[in-house]
């Protein structure tokens, strides 16, 4: 019986890269290996929901969401993505009280009276006192009761840069703080205006409130802040933010997570959490509050405090930070210690604990939440680098010491800062800019191509430059490709099979199939170097370009099943990205819908359509261009009109090809309206650049004719020449004596001839010119 022959394996000829990401941990870059095969155990810090979201959280949300697509959507891996929401914690208690006592204060204020004027005055008072007087220089800062009589100089030095800047040194709220300063001492003198006049109505009473809600809200909350009980008030703040956050999230294109916690949902957790750290020997109790004993922790075998950043150990301005607003740290056995439960004080919320009612401290909330869906270990953790130290530490440390474990993180990835124009963003620079505010300049798809184009974890400067020179650039490159290869695709489709018999894959085809297989290399090599965006992003750019100058240069010779293969790879890869809109086997990454225009494919629908009329433009095209007498001309221009006028607001563009037949383009009509605008401003501007150079030339014919008015015979006598110059002139005119009555020497009468021989020749110019003006 017959047998097979052996077989042997291929070589392998190149090795294909790993995926290696920059793990906090060692920041360097290492090889990610998951712990369970596919699976990926990934929990990401969520937002602590108070106000509006920043682009800070974009830079950290839309980055976190394209390294989570990467690893899904290119990768393979099966991730199960966990964010928390912080809906609850310092900053949210003070601005949940705060806004609640103003809002009272002002539905309890029914007329602008004495009393009220004089609670407002006392409240800006002390702003001045605790807030303003952190940015002025000591000698500067009023005295107790020194503050409207010193307020107005203050007003004056403020106007003063270098003045202002030093007070910015010196507390970078310094500009927010006096910006709410001068609103209130503005509306308080208004209001003082009213009661001298008797304008004293609900109206005045609510104006001078609504302008000093700052300075009212640090004073209210002082008097009355231990009065608010209502758990409602701090769960509706935290309710209503969280819903605007999402939102945000969700116009910037980023996926929910797939488990969604709320510390709020998980205080029992918390609590028995808390009491196991404790049992292990890593906290203790002081006062109703449960610290965290980081020297205990430190000197324990397998464990070690500050994993992330250990030259922060010691940094207090950090350590209190991380504590927050609310926290009254007395009785910690170290600096660095931090609170796992807090005990509540009279105006915060709080649940009942084995040491009395109080509520979690910040840092253990992921620690809970995360180890109730994942347990002892996870694959990676991710967050904003700002909370590195002491958030991320103090995370691992507390659930190592609860789990009893040495790595509770396998890999740590922290998105870079933002600043903005090179800067830092901050309210009180005035270049805070909220997600809502950015998407009215920007689309979700340019915002997420800025981050593209930076390392996910380097500092991104975000620039109005960088906007719109590279990142609508690199928007318009691939939008102008797709649509010029979905146009050819839908053409060639439209005409069938060429059946002539011949090879098109020829040696500029197999040329650019190999690139394409290159750049795919080039794009997983980039992926794998730690998520390696901006490389990626060139690698697509650069195999663009070269399928373009192919199309161009190919003709009727085009292969149009390797320029699709092309675009329909490089449409995934962005799509992968999350930069995708419309169904995903389209050619490209789809046109961004608004939301009022569904899923309804453009293409489908008008291209039959298109393509009839643009068949019959082409008919009438050849017959014009064939007669060549006044009626084809106006067929010419009718075809144009239809071209360049009737149909680019439709969005149809039509481009005409060296074999008469036009190429269909859709195109979105902003975009045809804009290029036939500049198109036209271009022919305006060229038009007018070739007027002013005919005009320019006129003037200087005009000069030169003007020039020529004065007979020859004449120029060299006054008024021509200054009186006294020549004293003797012969019958032509030329001189022959100077002033004095010397004869003119050689050289002298040889230059006069010669002016003399050159004046005539304009004098005649001039006189053909006037006679022809004349006629």
């Amino acid at each position: 019986m017959a047998a097979q022959p052996t077989w042997s394996p291929p070589a392998r000829k190149a090795e294909e890269p790993v995926l290696k990401v920059y793990n906090s941990l060692t920041r360097t870059k290492t090889e990610f290996v998951a712990s369970d095969g596919r699976h990926v155990k990934w929990y990401n810090c969520g937002p602590t929901v108070y106000d509006a979201s920043h682009m800070g959280h974009a830079r950290n949300y839309v980055t976190q969401d394209v390294l989570r697509r990467i690893m899904t959507d290119y990768f393979g891996y099966d991730v199960h993505f966990v964010m928390n929401i912080t809906d609850i914690d310092d900053k949210i208690i003070l601005r949940a009280r705060q806004t609640h006592l103003v809002e009272k204060f002002r539905s309890e204020s029914t007329s602008l009276s004495q009393k009220l004027l004089d609670d407002v005055i006392a409240a800006w008072a002390a702003y001045v006192s605790s807030k303003l007087s952190k940015g002025l220089p000591e000698t500067e800062r009023p005295g107790k009761g020194k503050e409207r009589e010193i307020f107005p100089q203050l007003s004056a030095r403020f106007q003063d840069k270098e003045w202002r800047l030093e007070g910015l040194k010196r507390d970078e709220k310094f500009e927010m703080h006096f910006n709410a300063t001068n609103a209130s001492y503005a509306a308080i003198l208004a209001a003082e205006e009213s009661l001298k006049t008797g304008q004293t109505g609900q109206e005045a009473a609510h104006k001078l409130i609504e302008s000093s809600h700052d300075v009212l809200a640090a004073w209210l909350d002082k008097q009355y802040g231990s009065t608010v009980t209502d758990h409602s008030i701090f769960r509706s703040l935290a309710a209503y933010w969280e819903g605007q956050f999402f939102e945000d999230m969700r116009r910037l294109r980023v996926r929910d997570p797939d488990t969604l916690t709320r510390v709020t949902e998980y205080v029992p957790e918390i609590v028995s959490f808390v009491e196991g750290i404790v049992k292990n020997g890593y906290g203790y109790a002081v006062d109703g509050s449960v610290y965290f004993d980081t020297r205990t922790f430190d000197k324990a075998d397998d464990h070690t405090y500050a994993k992330l950043e250990p030259w922060s150990k010691s940094n207090t301005e950090l350590l209190e930070e991380g504590e927050g607003a609310l926290s009254n740290a007395t009785g910690r056995r170290s600096p660095a210690d931090f609170a796992l439960w807090k005990a509540s004080k009279p105006g915060e919320p709080s649940w009942p604990s084995p040491w009395g009612p109080g509520r979690p401290g910040w840092h253990i909330e992921c620690s809970v939440m995360a180890s109730a869906v994942f347990g002892d270990n996870m694959d990676i953790h991710s967050g904003g680098i700002d909370l590195a130290f002491p958030h991320h530490d103090n995370e691992m440390a507390q659930s190592e010491a609860y789990h009893n474990c040495p790595a509770w993180v396998n890999y740590f990835i922290h998105t870079g800062h933002l600043h903005i124009e090179g800067l830092k963003m901050s309210k009180s620079l005035k270049n805070f800019i909220t997600i809502d505010e950015i998407l009215q300049r920007y689309t979700a798809r340019q915002l997420r191509l800025a981050f593209l184009t930076q390392l996910w974890n380097a500092k991104v400067d975000f620039s109005e430059a960088l906007m719109t020179s590279e990142v609508r650039g690199i928007e318009a490159a691939f939008n102008n490709f797709f649509t010029l290869v979905k146009a050819l695709v839908s053409q060639d489709q439209a005409e069938g099979p060429k059946l002539d018999g011949r090879n098109r894959f020829q040696e500029p085809e197999r040329e650019l199939t190999d690139a394409l297989h290159n750049a795919q290399a080039a794009f997983r090599a980039a992926l794998c170097d730690s998520f390696n965006t901006p490389q990626a992003l060139d690698v697509l750019r650069d195999l663009v370009s070269r399928t373009n100058v192919y199309i161009n240069s190919r003709g009727a010779n085009l292969d149009v099943s390797v320029v699709e293969r092309i675009a329909r790879w490089v449409g995934n890869m962005l799509r992968v990205f999350g930069l995708g809109e419309g169904e995903t086997d389209e050619i490209g990454w789809g046109q961004e819908r608004d939301a009022g225009e569904g899923a309804v494919n453009r293409e489908e629908i008008l291209i039959p359509y298109l393509r009839t009329l643009s068949s019959f433009r082409d008919g009438v095209r050849k017959l014009a261009i064939a007669g060549g007498d006044r009626a084809n001309k106006d067929i010419l221009a009718l075809s144009d009109k239809l071209r360049d006028v009737d149909l680019v607001p439709l969005g149809v563009a039509l481009d005409d090809q060296e074999d008469g037949k036009a190429l269909v383009k859709l195109v979105p009509p902003a975009e045809l309206i804009k290029a036939r605008e500049e198109k036209r401003a271009q022919a305006e501007a060229k038009a007018a650049k070739k007027a002013a150079a005919v005009e320019a030339e006129r003037q200087k014919r005009l000069q030169k004719l003007e020039k020529g008015r004065v007979p020859p015979q004449e120029m060299f006598k006054p008024p021509n020449v200054s009186e006294g110059t020549y004293s003797s002139w012969d019958e032509n005119g030329l001189p022959l004596k100077d002033g004095e009555g010397k004869e003119l020497s050689k050289n002298q009468s040889k230059k006069a001839q010669k002016q003399w021989a050159d004046q005539q020749k304009l004098h005649e110019e001039f006189l053909q010119w006037w006679k022809a003006e004349q006629k």
